[in-house]
């Protein structure tokens, strides 16, 4: 395995500019501090700086494994003006490695910034793999791994986050999403609401830590489970099956429409109403419901 290059203040041109550096980016542990690659811990040993996105939780790393290093902080608070310090460091011919609290940098963490600037300078970008959660999470999971997209962080108000759900309804493959934990439940109940309660699940909780924890099943089985323990903590994945090719049998379009319309008369409520109390009965969300509705409505010409 090649080494990392020497860095070098001359050149063959004879003039005086450096040769610029190299920016490493390091995939560091998401628990378990043993999961570090031995390439990652030889870049971290050899490069000039390393640019971490919390300096005090790289430390634990680097003291784990006697790494002696100078560090900078390089987080979504700062990475604008930061980032243009770290390229002048290259410039000069220093080799850096850029890591983030967990996983690979970059990846729902700060790093693009950096990495595209850098591109822009002509500065050699080499990625050193590393632990990822949402892909130890989708292998662990049990859902089909064919085919899947990563969504990143699903929306924190609840109305980005429905209509984010709404966009993977009738989705072909496995999605995933981080989620905070104390707004799992309501992301859960979303879930339940647009995509229905039978849509298959699965929370990956604390992967490779020592209380890591997989839940599968139903989603609403599984929001039914977490609002129980009032509580839920840890780093979060949320893997959600693709749409069911065969799913269980519902009342026809004719049965929900005339319930609706029933509820309607008999009770005297408004169109939503009616349509929110039917989608609850009949095991539906309320947008399918509408969809429903609107196919039985005539066509205007």
């Amino acid at each position: 395995m090649a080494k990392l290059l020497p860095i070098s203040r001359d050149n063959d041109s004879g003039d005086d500019r450096a040769i610029p550096g190299t920016l490493y980016l390091v995939g560091t542990p998401i628990g378990n501090l043993e999961d570090i690659t031995l390439r990652g811990l030889r870049t971290l040993k050899e490069v000039d700086l390393i640019a971490c996105e919390d300096t005090r939780q790289t430390a634990k790393l680097l003291n784990h494994y006697g790494i002696e290093k100078p560090t900078i902080s390089y987080h979504e608070h700062n990475e604008l003006t930061r980032a243009a310090e770290l390229i002048v460091h290259l410039e000069k011919g220093d080799n850096i490695a850029m890591v983030s609290d967990a996983g690979m940098p970059g990846v729902s963490d700060p790093g693009y910034r950096l990495v595209a600037l850098a591109i822009r300078h002509h500065i050699r970008v080499v990625p050193i793999p590393g632990a990822s959660a949402f892909l130890s999470a989708l292998v662990a999971s049990g859902l089909p791994t064919d085919s899947f997209r990563f969504g990143g962080f699903l929306p924190a108000k609840a109305g980005a986050r429905r209509t984010a759900l709404e966009a993977i309804r009738n989705s072909p493959r496995t999605q995933i999403f981080y989620e905070a934990p104390h707004r799992m439940v309501e992301a859960l109940e979303d879930l339940v609401e647009v995509l229905g309660p039978e849509r298959h699940v699965v929370v990956a909780r604390e992967v490779t830590k020592l209380h890591e924890e997989f839940l599968r099943g139903r989603a609403e089985d599984l929001r039914a489970q977490l609002a129980a323990r009032g509580e839920v903590r840890g780093e979060i994945t949320l893997l959600i099956g693709k749409e069911e090719e065969s799913p269980q049998p519902r009342p026809s379009t004719k049965t929900i429409v005339q319930r609706i319309k029933e509820l309607m008369g008999s009770e005297k409520l408004e169109e939503k109403t009616a349509l929110k109390q039917a989608a609850k009965e009949f095991g539906l969300s309320k947008s399918e419901a509408y969809r429903e509705l609107q196919r039985a409505k005539p066509q205007g010409r």
